[in-house]
């Protein structure tokens, strides 16, 4: 088994400490054996944790997918790993192992007001009292989230931009559309909603989040701001 230098963390530089090297320069600015050394925790007398975790590669050819294999009983001939870190070790590779079979979600990708409107379906169809919803969108126009902003009554709901663009600041989005249903089915904007388009559209260029839409839902037929070129 090779041995190296011992030196133990507290004796390193700031920079050079696993955690606070994390913390500084980020996660990917760490070698595999200070990932492990965080994850250990603390060495022996004669054995820093990154010593340790140096050693530990170096007996399976620093290849992490055989430290991933090895069971506790394994982990636990290297002194100052016990059972406790052995767990810990096992159980962060396995996560690891699990993040990397789960395939990245796909999604939906938006791309015209017809399509928002048979997405709104199952929310607003047949709605007796006017609702607010947004779809926040990445810079691809992917849908990351819809959100349900204000339920109002048969004629009106309140919308505060407030509400609106936390959603959106939340969620890391880069555009929003909104949208409201018209529960009477009348499919022309009243002032407040003309009103509400421009505050939104205005503050969003604020904040450099993008209302691409504002639609307005009815059962047999939607208005879309965008495509009457009105926003």
């Amino acid at each position: 088994m090779d041995t190296y230098p011992s030196i133990r963390i507290f004796e390193l530089a700031e920079e050079d400490r696993p955690r606070e090297k994390l913390l500084l320069k980020g996660k990917a600015a760490l070698s595999d054996a200070e990932l492990i050394a965080i994850l250990i925790g603390t060495g022996t007398a004669a054995c820093s944790a990154v010593d340790l975790a140096r050693m530990l590669l170096a007996s399976v050819g620093n290849n992490l997918g055989a430290v991933a294999r090895m069971s506790v009983p394994d982990l636990c001939k290297f002194k100052g790993i016990g059972e406790a870190k052995a767990i810990s070790i096992i159980s962060a590779l396995e996560l690891g192992r699990r993040r990397k079979e789960q395939e990245p979600t796909k999604l939906l990708k938006i791309t015209g007001s017809r399509q928002i409107y048979e997405l709104m379906r199952p929310d607003l169809h047949d709605e007796s009292v006017e609702q607010v919803y947004l779809l926040l969108l990445n810079r691809t126009n992917g849908l990351i989230k819809k959100e349900r902003v204000s339920q109002g009554g048969i004629s009106a709901s309140v919308v505060d931009p407030k509400v609106v663009f936390r959603f959106a600041l939340e969620q890391g989005a880069h555009s929003l559309i909104l949208i409201h249903n018209h529960p009477s089915g009348n499919l022309q904007p009243s002032e407040s909603d003309k009103r509400l388009t421009q505050r939104l559209q205005k503050i969003g260029k604020e904040l450099e989040i993008l209302l691409l839409d504002h639609l307005i839902y009815t059962d047999h037929g939607y208005f879309s701001f965008a495509d009457e070129g009105i926003m």
